[in-house]
């Protein structure tokens, strides 16, 4: 394939994973994290749906005025430096080191539980969800998706977590969940009130054990026992996420009982340039659009989950 040629001037090239067949906009906790962020920092961003790594083997990377970015951490790093944009600036330095801390334990441990439950232990339900086309589509899944059960292990080896037993790994990836939840509490984020760049981490992670995990362990502990984390989850994809839909807005979360039947998914949009402070309608007319409003301009301010909805849904089961 000819590559497209992108003209990165004073424009954020976003390149990520393509969009998954589940309505969730992607299975990679890392690329939803970047994604998010940028919603979150309201930059206006371009999508880019190469499958092509870094030069550093990283997925997601960005482009900015031909500048190559790759690693979360580094590319947040470079976007306040050069556009002044600061999601942490309203907290402590005890704040700060919190965030930090609680980011690693994520990154760097909890993903990996969460990765071996997606990639080994449930991989024929991850296969479903893996977007490839073409008349050997199912064939590229299966060698794809196989291929990178391999890596995971491979990885989790080296890593040391992956020495243990999948019980053992399970018991470790509870505790940083419980570690979550504690420190949310009763809290709308988790270092407060407002967003802070920990929330786009922790939702990246978080998303995939809520949306992409079905009947597994981490999706019955965080709809379960954990469910301050679910209502933090769907707190951000309904502020930060307006376009994105599942069957269960309604209701507010899937039974166990729910038959495969019974679920269908809504395709998540691509937007070939995206912003949050101007978008259009199908007429192409301007409407001014935030994070607090959905595409049609009404407000989802009010839209947070609450404990009393869960328990009135719980009821009605």
């Amino acid at each position: 394939r000819k590559e497209e040629e992108l003209d990165s001037k004073d424009a954020i090239i976003l390149h990520q994973f393509s969009r998954p067949r589940n309505g969730v906009p992607s299975l990679s906790p890392f690329c939803l994290k970047m994604e998010t962020y940028l919603r979150m920092a309201d930059l206006p961003y371009q999508n880019y749906f190469d499958g092509k790594l870094s030069p550093q083997g990283k997925m997601p990377w960005i482009e900015y005025n031909h500048k190559k970015v790759s690693g979360t951490e580094f590319i947040i790093d470079f976007l306040e430096e050069k556009l002044g944009v600061n999601l942490n600036k309203h907290l402590g330095p005890h704040e700060r080191a919190v965030s930090r801390a609680v980011t690693k334990m994520v990154e760097e441990h909890l993903y990996w539980t969460l990765a071996y439950c997606q990639w080994v232990e449930n991989l024929h339900e991850t296969q479903k969800m893996v977007s490839l086309f073409g008349p050997f589509s199912d064939l590229l899944k299966w060698i794809f998706c196989h291929l990178t059960k391999g890596i995971v292990k491979r990885e989790m080896y080296g890593h040391g977590i992956g020495r243990f037993s999948e019980e053992e790994m399970y018991t470790l990836m509870e505790k940083d969940m419980r570690t979550l939840a504690g420190l949310l509490g009763d809290k709308k984020y988790l270092m407060g009130s407002t967003v802070s760049t920990v929330d786009a981490t922790v939702f990246g992670h978080l998303a995939q054990a809520m949306w992409t995990l079905p009947g597994t362990r981490p999706e019955r502990l965080i709809k379960g026992e954990l469910i301050n984390l679910a209502m933090y989850c769907e707190r951000i994809r309904r502020k930060f996420w307006p376009e994105w839909h599942h069957d269960d807005d309604n209701t507010l979360y899937e039974s166990e009982e729910s038959s495969e039947a019974s679920k269908t998914y809504s395709p998540l949009q691509d937007f070939s340039f995206y912003s949050r402070t101007e978008t259009f309608d199908e007429e192409g007319n301007s409407i001014s659009q935030t994070p607090d409003t959905d595409y049609t301009g009404h407000s989802l301010f009010d839209s947070d989950v609450d404990m009393d909805e869960y328990r009135d849904h719980e009821q009605c089961k």
